[in-house]
C-alpha cells in the first residue's frame, strides 16, 4: 500500500522539504521523504522545528536558482539559531553546481537527482568538518521499488514518474546535464504504483517524464512496452481513475498515442506540447528536431482525432539570434493554434549548454522583455478565445476543493485541463460533478450545476 506521511513526532528527527521547479521535482521530494521516513524521520511543515532542511532545486532558468540562493540565507539563520541543524541542497542545482555549494560552509549535504538512496548514509557520515556530496549520475536508477510518500493533503491527484533523464540535448536546456540519460522504468512497478493510488482513493494520476513519448522499456527476454501501450495499461487499472501525462515532445508524439487517448474516456483529453518558437530557423538552432510545419501537422492530427483536446505549450522569447521575423513567426503560430494556455519565458542562458558554448546571448534584455510581453498579451487573447468555445458545453469536473475567491463555490479541472468554478452542493475534493459552462475569463470557466 501507499506510504503515509509520518507527521511531526517529538521522538523522531524532523525533516522540512522545500520543492522548486517542475512536477518531476515534486515527485522526487515524495521519493526523498519515503527514503527518510524509513530512516526514522518525520515530516514537518515548520522550518523552526526542523533538524534537517532540504531544498529540492531547479536549474532550468537563472531566476529559479536565484530564488534558492535567497532561501539559503534563511536556512543559515536556522543553523545559527539552533545547534545541529543540517542543510541539504538536492536536485538539479546540486547536480549543476556540485561542490561550489559547499564553498560557504553553510550547506552540509549536496545530492544530485540519482543520489537520493544514499541520503541516509550521507547523513550518518556527516560531521562539521566533513560535508557530504554525491552527484554521480546513473544509467539505471529509476527508484522503481520506492513507493513515494504523497505530500498533497487532498489525496486526489498524484504523480507517477515513468522515466528519468533526457536524450534530446536541446541547445538551451540544462536537463540532460543535471538528470542524465533517458531510462525507462519497469512498467509493472508503474502499474503497481497506480493500483496502490487507486486503492488509497486517488482519482487522478499524472505520468511524468522529460519526454514521455520516448518511454521504451525493454526486458532481457525481448519483451518491450512503448508509451501508448503503457498509457493503455494504466488507463485499464480503473475506469474511475483519470490518467494524465506530461511532457510530450512534438517530434515524438505518435498517432498511436493520440488514438489511445481517444479510445479511453478516463485518459484526459489534454496534451502539453511545448513549441518553444514558431520559427523553423530558431527551432533548428534550438535543436528541437522538428520545424513549424511538423508542429502544425501534429496539432491538426490531434484535433482531427480528438476535436475538444486541450493543447498547452511552452514559449521562449529572445533566443540567440532571434530576429523580429522569427518573433512574428511565433505570434502567428500562436494565433493559428489558439493554445489554451502557455508557460512563457524570456531566454535565460544556462552555463554548460550547447547554446552557451555555440551562440552568443545577443538579444538585448529590453527586446526580450518587449517580445515576451507581446507573447503574454497575445496568449491572454488566445486563452479567452479558446475558453469561449466551451460556453454552453456540459463538462465532467474533478473537484479539487473550495474556490479561493468564494468558499461557497468549488473549483476543479475538466478533462481538457481547464479550470472550472461552480456552486457547491456539499461535494468534497475527489468527487466528480457535471457542470454547464455559462461564461468565461481567460483563465477560468464560470459554470452552473447540471440539474
Amino acid at each position: 500500500m501507499q506510504n503515509i506521511i509520518h507527521t511531526t513526532d517529538d521522538s523522531r528527527p524532523k525533516v522540512y522539504i522545500e520543492t522548486y521547479g517542475c512536477q518531476m521535482n515534486v515527485n522526487d521530494s515524495e521519493v526523498i521523504l519515503s527514503i527518510l521516513q524509513d530512516e526514522g524521520y518525520s515530516l514537518t511543515e515548520d522550518i523552526d522545528q526542523a533538524d534537517l532542511i532540504l531544498a529540492n532545486t531547479c536549474s532550468i532558468r537563472d531566476n529559479a536558482e536565484q530564488r534558492i540562493w535567497g532561501r539559503l540565507d534563511q536556512f543559515r539563520l536556522q543553523k545559527r539559531r539552533r545547534s545541529g541543524v543540517v542543510i541539504g541542497i538536492v536536485g538539479c542545482m546540486a547536480e549543476r553546481l556540485k561542490d561550489k555549494l559547499l564553498d560557504g560552509h553553510e550547506v552540509d549535504i549536496v545530492a544530485g537527482p540519482d543520489a537520493y538512496r544514499n541520503l541516509p548514509e550521507m547523513l550518518k557520515a556527516l560531521t562539521p568538518d566533513n560535508p557530504q556530496i554525491d552527484v554521480l549520475l546513473s544509467h539505471e536508477e529509476t527508484y522503481a521499488d520506492i513507493s513515494p510518500v504523497r505530500m498533497d493533503k487532498k489525496g486526489v491527484s498524484a504523480f507517477i514518474s515513468i522515466m528519468r533523464g533526457c536524450n534530446n540535448v536541446c541547445s538551451y536546456c540544462v536537463v540532460p546535464y543535471t538528470r542524465g540519460a533517458e531510462r525507462s522504468r519497469d512498467p509493472e512497478s508503474i502499474l503497481r504504483e497506480a493500483r496502490e493510488l487507486h486503492e488509497a482513493g486517488y482519482k487522478e494520476v499524472t505520468l511524468l517524464g522529460q519526454n514521455v513519448d520516448s518511454y521504451d522499456w525493454k526486458a532481457e527476454d525481448g519483451r518491450s512496452v512503448n508509451f501508448p501501450q503503457l498509457l493503455e495499461k494504466v488507463a485499464l487499472v480503473s475506469p474511475q481513475m483519470r490518467v494524465r501525462f506530461s511532457t510530450s515532445h512534438p517530434k515524438d508524439i505518435s498517432d498511436e498515442v493520440i488514438y489511445t487517448m481517444a479510445k479511453y474516456e478516463n485518459i484526459c483529453k489534454h496534451i502539453h506540447l511545448p513549441v518553444q518558437s514558431g520559427s523553423s530557423i530558431m527551432l533548428e538552432k534550438m535543436r528541437r528536431k522538428y520545424n513549424r510545419e511538423w508542429y502544425l501537422e501534429r496539432v491538426a492530427k490531434i484535433r482531427s482525432v480528438i476535436p475538444d483536446c486541450g493543447i498547452t505549450t511552452d514559449v521562449i522569447a529572445g533566443f540567440c539570434g532571434e530576429t523580429q521575423q522569427d518573433h512574428l513567426d511565433t505570434l502567428t503560430l500562436m494565433e493559428e493554434v489558439v493554445f489554451d494556455s502557455a508557460f512563457m519565458f524570456a531566454y535565460s542562458e544556462r552555463p554548460g549548454t550547447l547554446a552557451s558554448k555555440k551562440y552568443p546571448d545577443d538579444i538585448p534584455y529590453e527586446t526580450k522583455t518587449a517580445r515576451l510581453n507581446e507573447i503574454i498579451t497575445l496568449q491572454g487573447r488566445m486563452s479567452l478565445k479558446s475558453n469561449e468555445k466551451e460556453i454552453g458545453k456540459t463538462l465532467k469536473v474533478l473537484v479539487e476543493g473550495p474556490s479561493k475567491k468564494n468558499h461557497e463555490e468549488l473549483c476543479g479541472r475538466a478533462s481538457n485541463n481547464k479550470m472550472c468554478v461552480f456552486p457547491s452542493r456539499g461535494e468534497k475534493a475527489g468527487d466528480y460533478c457535471e457542470v454547464i459552462v455559462d461564461s468565461v475569463t481567460s483563465a477560468t470557466l464560470i459554470c452552473s450545476r447540471k440539474d
